[in-house]
């Protein structure tokens, strides 16, 4: 494939590497051997950056043999002969040795580009306590700036003042350390983010003991979450002597605290693992983050002292496969702990926002609408526990079930038995002659008959409905309680001012539909309820999602949702991205290509339905994006600006004017749809 749409570039992605040679004892041909034959798979495999471990050439645990003349020489000849061998190469290479610079030893790390020496980087913190003694020969490079060291006849930048970018890829900046740098207090690596590093490495002999392993990914994980970078750490393996300690050779790659590859540790053969990394989500997460801006002021502007060496990479555009893998459902964990972690979360967070609403309100009771369908039926469950929280009957929850032209019975009768099994007070309005005096009193053609089901038809009903909740709340001494969602606020699914958009508290308003359908799962699986409100809350999960505002066509088939909004495992997908992340819709797209292409590749959530397990086509994703673009950008903004209170539920955001999304009501989406179609190619 050609087009530059299926290239990781094109959307700012960047391969990296952690590499893991098979290590010696001082033998720096054999250690240059090793470092050369991964940096060959490392082309092979379109790697763009490839991570060594400490003193990879020179050997780590080689003692006072550091201080060998004939030691110092053999290095030498070994970075001359990786230079060279990296002149056909595609990747940039960091690897280790021990080099002397005025009358000292410094521990360092080198960057090689195609044949050049770009920069040394000399280790900043030097451990000389417990099994370490680095001290006893190596020179702290803290503090060194501005310098030069003289290598194969070449003056090359030395110092810890050092990023790399490439002239020809955007995001392609990097940042070195070395181990003990990032157990210090002040890693390096922090002001090199500060800077403008978005991918930081370290280059890492660490033996390993009991524990270790863990300490390792904890502060790799740390250290890409508060620096907000991608993180690529390489450790020494097998072949290092193991006179007093051992080594595990664990590579690890992580990019915003999550981790993206691990190595297998204690492996016998080399081992090179791959991530692609996105710099451009790391970009769009420091922008939306004040707080490193008024880092890097307080820290004096580190990119005012550091020197940026630039490279010409010479990307090519070419389609090199996609090493990342993109959850589906990126509200929803694929692992089981962790989504019934975040299940609890969520349902706990709607729970404790409703009872304090409740409390603030001095409300009695809650009014509700419930039409057996998904959202209704979520907040009149989190409602329930709402009241079982604050110690009040159940029966203060007032449930209405209020038919209108196309309320299917087995809905309705979804609605009366789940109302009957929580114990609320239930009741039924029969919405059908207000709506049809409606009809007349303002022309419309269905009251004379005429099978006009337009959308003055349909919110005719909604807006009904709505009104009489309202009504019924002032009667009753309660708050009505809103149940639209995340996703039907992000396509402006919903009826304006008098109808299902307003509510006394949005208690839904911040959970997807996606995550709506794995909480109600969650409810089931860890008995919140009983037995006889799991079974329905099971039959409400499988049924169509549908308005139920336009009758049934002559082939019976209920009015649906996703046939015309599109599918909401699409639409959640494209909301993550365009809320939480801002990435432009040709790499949505991208992201939506590799998740969705095959079902039969890659993780599913566990307690997902067979039947929910589908696949989508590049036309098929490009179609919907293109309506959801719209439909979030152009046509909807004027509702959410004018929503009610609701919690916060997803780190992945939500869409409150007072939280996370502030945008014009009068605002259009031609940049955005124009940017679809021209990067996103339509076979």
């Amino acid at each position: 494939m050609t087009h530059p749409f299926y290239a990781i570039h094109s959307h700012g992605l960047i391969r990296v590497a952690a590499a893991t040679p098979r290590a010696s004892v001082g033998d720096t041909a054999a250690n240059a051997a090793a470092t050369i034959a991964l940096a060959q798979e490392a082309d092979d495999r379109g790697v763009d950056l490839v991570v060594f471990p400490e003193l990879n050439l020179t050997s780590y645990a080689i003692d006072d043999l550091h201080l060998q003349t004939a030691q110092q020489r053999a290095t030498l000849s070994a970075i001359a002969t990786v230079v060279a061998a990296s002149a056909t190469l595609r990747p940039v290479l960091l690897v280790g040795a021990a080099l002397v610079r005025g009358g000292r030893l410094y521990n360092c790390a080198l960057a090689i580009a195609r044949g050049r020496l770009l920069g040394v980087v000399p280790k900043s913190f030097l451990p000389n306590y417990r099994e370490f003694y680095e001290k006893r020969w190596f020179a702290s490079g803290a503090g060194l700036a501005g310098l030069t060291i003289e290598l194969g006849g070449e003056t090359v930048p030395f110092g810890t003042d050092l990023i790399f970018a490439a002239r020809d890829l955007p995001g392609f900046v990097f940042h070195a350390e070395i181990c003990e740098d990032y157990w210090a207090p002040t890693p390096p690596s922090t002001m090199g983010a500060l800077a403008g590093a978005l991918i930081c490495c370290n280059l890492s002999a660490s033996n390993i003991v009991i524990g270790k392993a863990r300490e390792r990914a904890m502060l790799a994980a740390a250290q890409s979450a508060r620096a907000i970078c991608a993180y690529v750490y390489a450790a020494a393996g097998p072949g290092e002597s193991t006179t007093e300690v051992a080594w595990d050779g664990q590579g690890l790659i992580h990019e915003l605290g999550e981790q993206l590859a691990e190595s297998k540790r204690f492996a016998t053969e080399p081992e090179l693992v791959v991530a692609d990394v996105d710099c451009e989500r790391i970009t769009q997460e420091r922008l939306r983050f004040g707080t490193f801006n008024d880092a890097a002021v307080l820290a004096g502007h580190p990119e005012t002292r550091m020197r940026r060496i630039a490279f010409d990479h010479a990307p090519d555009h070419d389609d090199t496969s996609f090493t990342r893998t993109v959850r589906r459902f990126p509200f929803v964990p694929n692992d089981p702990a962790r989504r019934d972690e975040d299940c609890y979360e969520a349902f706990n967070i709607q729970v404790e926002a409703l009872s304090k609403r409740l409390v603030a309100a001095h409300a009695e009771t809650i009014v509700i609408g419930v039409s057996g369908g998904l959202d209704s039926t979520h907040a009149l469950i989190v409602a329930a526990k709402a009241m079982d929280r604050l110690g009040r009957p159940r029966t203060n929850i007032l449930g209405f079930t209020m038919p209108g032209f196309a309320t299917g019975e087995g809905t309705k009768a979804n609605a009366w038995a789940l109302m009957r099994a929580l114990g609320i007070t239930a009741e039924e309005i029969d919405i059908r002659p207000a709506a049809q005096r409606m009809l007349e009193d303002i022309g419309h053609p269905f009251s004379d008959g005429e099978p006009v089901y337009d959308i003055t038809f349909e919110n005719v009903q909604a807006g009904l409905r709505t009104d009489y909740l309202f009504r019924l709340a002032n009667q009753r001494r309660g708050i009505v309680l809103g149940t639209g969602d995340l996703s039907e606020m992000a396509l402006g699914w919903c009826t304006y001012g008098v109808g299902d958009q307003m509510s006394h508290y949005a208690v839904n308003s911040g959970v997807p539909k996606t995550l709506i359908q794995f909480l109600i799962r969650w409810c089931i699986r860890t008995d919140q309820y009983d037995a006889t409100t799991d079974a329905i809350l099971s039959t409400i999960l499988a049924q169509e999602i549908s308005p139920e505002l336009v009758p049934a066509g002559a082939d019976g088939a209920l009015q649906s949702t996703e046939s015309m909004i599109g599918p909401y495992a699409l639409n959640d997908f494209f909301a993550h991205y365009v809320i939480r992340h801002g990435l432009a819709p040709s790499k949505i797209a991208f992201l939506a290509w590799h998740a969705w292409r095959d079902a039969s590749v890659g993780a599913w959530p566990a307690d997902l339905p067979a039947t929910a397990r589908v696949a989508y086509d590049l036309p098929t994703i490009r179609h919907w994006l293109e309506k959801f673009l719209h439909r979030f950008f152009t046509t909807s903004q004027f509702k959410r600006s004018a929503m009610p209170n609701g919690p916060k539920v997803c780190a992945g955001g939500a869409l409150s004017p007072r939280g996370d999304w502030r945008a014009p009501s009068d605002g259009n989406a031609t940049l955005w749809i124009e940017e679809l179609r021209s990067g996103v190619p339509t076979g």
